[in-house]
């Protein structure tokens, strides 16, 4: 057990940059069914009208230099046709401002109907994003290990594409958002023992999946699933469990295989507006320190609903 915060903090930044040496992740979210555009470009119109969606995410809240992620979505269909589009932004830093990573992308969809109410959608997203690698910021740190090189907004292309198929009450998504490889903090010393990059983006594959369930008349339930594979990085699992009452408030719990428990809630203001907040707790040693007080994430939603089209019964995904 580390005892002391000064001895903490610098492991945890050295954590988080073995992360981006050998298998950098995207960012992860608890409240992963509500921001599923970041993870799939083929979710971009499929709530039918203009959605504007922002996510907040502080995690291990009271150590410093913990990761943050910020992350604003838009997307809407084509009126009378079968194309969304959309745009989204995720801003990720570690350490801060040791590690900056932000996300550009223009997303795109083509949906066509399966069944009487079943859709599948595709879609392709195209971007980039920007990296910032501050190596003064680390403490007890040798330039000559980098040779006194940080990265400066490094700009790197990137596209993606994913398949989305749902009904009124099911959905599953399969994806890889950011498709290239990109190696990062070249070495040109042409020596044969040193490290030729610092950092790789990865490939990140996902499942999303979920289903409602009618319970009785004011009452939905909703188990959802979300998987993420990259290479170099263990498997990660999101399991949900949510309801929704009075087609108003939602409430639930989630765990993250071998990582954290969380607890989630949210509140349809208005046709409008929807409001979520989701707390997580390490399972881990690292959940067990006593300057970790947990996750916290903040979700907001607004959507351009028509008088004329007023929601009856609000969508649960």
């Amino acid at each position: 057990m580390i005892k002391s915060k000064k001895y903490f903090i610098p492991l945890v930044l050295l954590f988080a940059i073995v992360e981006i040496v050998h298998g950098q992740q995207d960012a992860q979210y608890t409240q992963y069914m509500f921001n599923t555009l970041s993870v799939n470009p083929a979710y971009a119109g499929s709530r039918g009208q203009l959605s504007i969606a922002g996510l907040y995410r502080s995690q291990w809240v009271g150590l410093e230099g913990s990761p943050t992620t910020q992350t604003l979505n838009i997307h809407s269909p084509i009126q009378n046709s079968r194309v969304g589009y959309g745009f989204s932004i995720v801003n990720d830093e570690i350490g801060d401002g040791v590690v900056q990573e932000t996300y550009f992308d223009a997303v795109v969809s083509y949906t066509i109907e399966v069944a009487r109410d079943a859709k599948l959608s595709f879609g392709l997203k195209a971007g980039g994003n920007l990296l910032n690698l501050d190596f003064n910021g680390l403490r007890n740190f040798d330039a000559e290990a980098t040779d006194g090189n940080n990265i400066d907004n490094k700009f790197s292309p990137n596209f993606g594409f994913g398949a989305y198929y749902h009904t009124n009450v099911f959905y599953l998504g399969l994806s890889a958002p950011n498709v290239l490889e990109t190696k990062h903090f070249d070495n040109s010393n042409n020596d044969a023992n040193s490290t030729n990059f610092l950092s790789k983006e990865r490939i990140n594959f996902y499942l999303i999946t979920g289903y409602v369930f009618d319970v009785n008349p004011v009452l939905k339930f909703k188990p959802a699933l979300l998987t993420k594979v990259v290479s170099g990085a263990p498997l990660q699992v999101d399991l949900s469990a949510n309801f929704m009452f009075n087609e108003k408030f939602t409430f639930g719990a989630a765990y993250r295989w071998d990582a954290a428990v969380s607890a989630l809630a949210g509140f349809q203001i208005t046709d409008q507006f929807m409001v979520g907040l989701a707390y997580d707790r390490e399972t881990t040693d690292l959940g067990g320190t006593q300057f970790n007080d947990g996750s916290f994430e903040v979700f907001l939603r607004f959507e351009l609903v028509k008088s004329y089209r007023r929601l009856v019964s609000p969508r649960f995904f």
